[in-house]
């Protein structure tokens, strides 16, 4: 595609507003507040304040962050939200000659069961998905719900995923591709009693121990996830906060029983390697970026090349990934 073909950048609610009623198809990450003065149109959106823009990163809660969908390119566009009982369909639902973007809030059942079940979706890792976790500014945790919003009805959801479906024209294709600079450590073997997104419980090395004290105990960096090996996937889980008051350790995406842990091997230089594993590719559609790789790669006013987006709770290259870049480019096919 060619750079010509898409327009992803800040933009101020008038400029959102223009360009909504200018018929364009677009998906937008910003503030609430900001997402539900927009007009209606064909648009889906999510909450979020962290960004990649083209000045670099960037927090705000003032401006949004819209990507736009070359019309030319597509066939038909499918708006649709997914509940607990059909989020199941998601795959079997993306077109077979084009791909979906799909919004879930963070937090949520929808997102535990998207993270847990999603690899056995029917036709998953067949048709691209792609998309992210919507999420809130960190000093709101506890306060604030994630959002979605589908701008062609106006209708929002805290515990809904949406999603937009595209077939492509003939002679297009959709590719996703990923960065993760995560991979296990040698250390200990760590697997949980209980699934879901806290743990006071771990049992290293099949001994049962507290989480938090585990990790205070050997000063454990906790930028660094747990990862876990999905058959030669490495499927990280970040960190969100150790309370050693309560014993309970917080996560940004849940681990599941059954599942055996590894926290990630030390990253020397976290900024010098992410940046080196950044591929090189001009035609990039979609992508976002995580809000922890933001944080810990202090991209604050730093760029990363073309891969400009929201920066999320989590990112959907066909599962639920974490401190993962995903894009989406649609190319020749």
């Amino acid at each position: 595609m060619a750079t010509s073909d898409i327009n992803a950048r800040m933009v101020s609610v008038d400029e959102a507003k223009a360009a909504i009623e200018a018929g364009r198809v677009l998906w937008i990450g910003g503030d609430e507040k900001l997402l539900k003065q927009l007009p209606k149109g064909r648009w889906i959106g999510g909450s979020i304040p962290y960004f990649m823009g083209d000045n670099g990163g960037v927090t705000t809660k003032q401006q949004l962050y819209v990507s736009e969908l070359d019309r030319s390119v597509a066939k038909r566009i499918q708006v649709k939200f997914y509940n607990t009982s059909t989020i199941q369909n998601i795959a079997k639902e993306c077109p077979d000659d084009g791909f979906t973007i799909l919004l879930i809030p963070a937090f949520t059942q929808l997102h535990m069961d998207y993270a847990h079940n999603a690899p056995e979706y029917e036709d998953m890792f067949i048709k691209p998905i792609a998309g992210w976790i919507t999420g809130l500014h960190l000093d709101d945790l506890g306060s604030v719900k994630p959002i979605v919003v589908n701008g062609g009805t106006g209708e929002a959801s805290y515990d809904k995923a949406l999603a937009m479906h595209v077939t492509l024209v003939p002679g297009k294709v959709a590719n996703i591709g990923i960065v993760n600079i995560q991979k296990q450590g040698d250390g200990d073997s760590l697997e949980f009693p209980d699934s879901g997104f806290s743990a006071t419980s771990v049992l290293v090395n099949g001994v049962e121990q507290n989480f938090a004290k585990y990790l205070i105990d050997n000063s454990v960096d906790t930028q660094l996830p747990l990862v876990a090996d999905y058959s030669g996937a490495m499927i990280n889980v970040s960190i969100q906060e150790v309370n050693e008051a309560e014993g309970k350790v917080s996560f940004y995406a849940p681990v599941f029983n059954g599942v055996e842990y590894k926290l990630a091997a030390p990253v020397r230089d976290y900024v010098a390697q992410f940046k080196a594993a950044l591929p090189q590719v001009d035609n990039v559609a979609f992508s976002c970026n995580c809000v922890l790789n933001y944080l810990y790669s202090e991209l604050e006013g730093k760029q990363t090349e073309d891969f400009k987006g929201p920066m999320t709770f989590g990112e959907i290259a066909y599962q639920l990934l974490n401190q993962t870049l995903v894009y989406l480019t649609i190319d020749d096919a």
